[in-house]
């Protein structure tokens, strides 16, 4: 097999450890959210820019209260911004966690496929007369190009 991008092993030890961190961060994170496809299109966003204008204006309205009105809940601002600190920083370490997750998992299907293919193709050469006709076959269905029928090629009966 010439491409073998990544080795990768977990025990049963390991894979019960990732579950039980995973259990963990679920438990933990239950107050986090969902949002909709409409809300995430909708919602007002904090990008870099935006983020020093509400950074600035989180400290001038703290060390202005008066001028706001009683319904103005300045505290749950604070709040709301701290928690957009808090999880920043994890998400940063999540978010390069899933992408080596994925990268990793891409990697083992080019394996497992390139692999696949190679075996294939030494089972067309050298296959023949062993008893493996039908298991060739159902491995060309894969590179079959079958006919594509429409609904208007369909039969009635």
């Amino acid at each position: 097999m010439p491409q073998n991008l990544i080795s990768f092993q977990l025990t049963p030890a390991d894979l019960a450890a990732v579950d039980t961190a995973l259990k963990m961060l679920e438990d933990r994170l239950a107050s986090l959210i969902d949002l909709s496809p409409d809300q995430r299109r909708t919602l007002v966003k904090m990008g870099d820019k935006s983020e020093a204008f509400a950074r600035l204006a989180v400290d001038v309205l703290n060390a202005n209260p008066k001028v706001l009105p009683g319904n103005f809940d300045l505290a749950e601002l604070r709040r709301d911004l701290a928690g957009f600190d808090l999880l920043r920083s994890r998400l940063v370490r999540l978010t390069r966690l899933h992408e080596r997750m994925s990268d990793s998992q891409l990697a083992l299907g080019s394996d497992v496929m390139s692999g696949a293919m190679e075996g294939y193709a030494l089972l067309k050469v050298a296959g023949h007369g062993e008893g493996l006709d039908a298991a060739r076959k159902a491995l060309a269905a894969r590179f079959s190009r079958g006919r594509k029928t429409s609904e208007d090629d369909a039969v009635v009966e």
